[in-house]
């Protein structure tokens, strides 16, 4: 392969993140979320309990099926039909979110959809993870994870952008859209899915895949079921990746519970409104995506490991200021700036993935990596509940955060890193 077309096989699948980072960003984040919980459903108590309950029965099913799929991805091969089906399936179910309509009577087909389009797009993350080792050398895929994670913060805020200012806040909202109806919301399953399919198309043209074995799907079905009971039961012989998929567990559980409570914190203690929110999760975006981007190089020339260490160090001094400040001046600035080591955290971790999988079963090891960022999702969100209860604080319940990341930190020391493995095409 020239390096050329390995040129435009790297930016293609850097683009992907910028075409699926629009599905979290606009759906699960941002506006569907919101319009559910305020829409659909008229009470966002209630449906900010649906919503939570539809998205962890998703992830339960991701942890479950994720290293299965990808035992049976390393058997046959080929990654990218895998990838395909999963991306389609998202931009499908996205693109039904139209039919939603503003009626509590529309939530549970809202709720399957948005379910199933997360499985799909959190199965579809095991596949594109495990291409990144084979398209540059061991030397480089730090900086290759970066500059993915980077593109894919860029992607989903360029478009929540484009659907705030031409569709939810405009007046009138392109195409003349029906506000009574809620179209001008509605509208943003579509768009996403649109955007999705466009974006993510290069990967399936320019970006080079594996092989196929050529062996039978069901023969595959049967390998991949027996491999991933051995690595199980040899979990001896792959004692340093489970050492650091649990380490990550731990961490990426303080990450998930900032993300999933910042807001409700920032309101509660802050008051800030709705749109401050908003304001807030943007610039956090951008602050990630640009400190993904600066410390991908240094991911190559420190280490992976390194790079974790300073995200979750700083990840813990940041968070305890923003638990100990009562100006909402002094949160903004410790809130973006926190943002800043938010990226690297998960970009140095699948670099480190990619760096210490053996080749043979690295997409096995990818649908673990899913798993240990699901299996324990209920424990961040269940010590807050707990800690605010028992303390009668919300700033003693988001301290749960940074015990989070303090175990983590301590677990992943006995990690060891190796230098990566050789690419494969």
């Amino acid at each position: 392969m020239s390096e050329s077309a390995a040129r435009r096989g790297r930016i293609a699948w850097c683009l992907y993140d910028w075409a699926n980072s629009a599905f979290p960003t606009v759906i699960i984040t941002f506006v569907f979320a919101a319009y559910f919980t305020e829409g659909v459903i008229g009470d966002s108590v209630a449906g900010t309990a649906m919503w939570g309950q539809a998205l962890g029965y998703s992830a339960f099913i991701v942890a479950i099926t994720a290293p299965i799929l990808g035992a049976v991805a390393d058997h046959t091969g080929r990654r990218k039909p895998w990838l395909f089906m999963t991306t389609g399936m998202c931009v499908a179910l996205s693109a039904c979110l139209w039919i939603v309509l503003p009626d509590a009577s529309m939530a549970i087909t809202a709720l399957l959809l948005v379910a199933g389009a997360n499985i799909a797009f959190e199965l579809g993350m095991v596949f594109y993870n495990a291409m990144l080792p084979d398209l540059v050398g061991p030397k480089k895929i730090g900086r290759l994870s970066g500059w993915g994670w980077a593109t894919g913060y860029a992607g989903g805020l360029t478009c929540l952008a484009l659907v705030l200012v031409l569709f939810v806040q405009a007046d009138p909202p392109l195409f003349g859209l029906d506000k009574d109806t809620a179209e001008h919301v509605r509208i943003t399953g579509p768009f996403v899915a649109v955007w999705m399919a466009l974006f993510a198309l290069p990967l399936f043209i320019f970006t080079p895949d594996k092989p196929a074995t050529k062996i039978p799907m069901g023969n595959a079905v049967r390998r991949g079921l027996s491999e991933i009971s051995q690595t199980f039961a040899q979990a001896r012989q792959h004692k340093n990746i489970f050492k650091f998929l649990i380490a990550r567990m731990f961490y990426t559980d303080g990450l998930n519970t900032l993300f999933a409570f910042g807001g409700i914190y920032a309101a509660g203690t802050f008051g800030m409104s709705f749109e401050d929110l908003i304001i807030f999760g943007i610039g956090m975006n951008v602050t990630a995506g640009l400190g993904a981007l600066a410390f991908a190089c240094f991911d190559d020339r420190w280490g992976s490991k390194r790079v974790i260490y300073i995200s979750l160090v700083a990840l813990i001094m940041l968070s305890t200021a923003i638990l100990i400040v009562e100006d909402v001046t002094l949160f903004w600035i410790f809130g973006l700036i926190l943002g800043i080591f938010v990226g690297p955290a998960q970009s140095a971790s699948r670099s480190l993935m990619a760096r210490i999988a053996p080749e043979d079963i690295r997409t096995e090891m990818f649908g673990l990596y899913a798993l240990s960022g699901k299996a324990t999702a209920f424990l961040g969100p269940l010590a807050v509940g707990f800690l605010t209860y028992a303390f009668d604080s919300q700033r003693a319940g988001m301290s749960a955060i940074v015990i989070f990341f303090i175990v983590g930190g301590i677990l992943l020391i006995g990690v060891r890193q190796a230098k990566g493995p050789a690419p494969s095409s």
